[in-house]
């Protein structure tokens, strides 16, 4: 089952299309990071200002160089050592589609711990975007059951796992890290 979903799934990302999938966090939006039609598809999907940035999910941290310039070594062991799904906002992106780079060069990075996207990841050789699957400024789907219907009538893909889940997930706490190693919370 898992993989075939993670076949199906890697198919649509790779033709350019756009995921509704679950992660170790919540029910998410996904496209190929390299991919800037398939961006611009979620941003129009979620009815999102583009200047608010979507972070790119990564199913290791030996990979975090090949899209942020400098990585801080604290960054290593703030994901080794975090209890919880953890997004580090970095500068200095790279290899990744403009449209996921924030203003100051930034961009969001979480290492999943979630058996389908690790894989998917793997598979793709990239970064897979990860957004919260609602509308913006809507509430967050906790659950499968949660996400609204034009969210899943506007995905190309609807991954077929985990939808009958009613544990509750909660977002991850992002945590901005400059290249010197200061940081501070953006969500706990």
């Amino acid at each position: 089952m898992l993989k075939n979903e993670v076949a199906k799934a890697l198919k649509v990302v790779q033709e350019g299309g756009i995921i509704l999938y679950p992660t170790d966090t919540i029910w998410g939006i996904g496209c190929d990071a390299a991919n800037t039609e398939a961006v611009k598809k979620i941003f129009a999907l979620k009815q999102r200002e583009e200047s608010k940035s979507m972070i790119i999910l990564l199913d290791t941290d030996n990979k975090l160089e090949s899209y942020i310039k400098e990585v801080p070594a604290l960054a290593y062991d703030l994901i080794e050592f975090a209890e919880n799904p953890l997004t580090l906002v970095m500068p200095g992106a790279k290899n990744i589609s403009p449209a996921l780079i924030a203003a100051d060069g930034s961009v969001g990075v979480r290492v999943v711990k979630h058996s389908f996207c690790e894989q998917l990841i793997q598979r793709l050789r990239r970064p897979l975007v990860s957004t919260s699957a609602n509308t913006s400024g809507e509430p967050s789907p906790q659950y499968f059951s949660m996400v609204e219907q034009r969210i899943i009538d506007g995905v190309d893909y609807v991954v077929e796992l985990e939808q009958d889940s009613k544990e509750i997930k909660n977002p991850s706490t992002i945590m901005r890290l400059s290249p010197g190693g200061q940081f501070e919370f953006l969500r706990r």
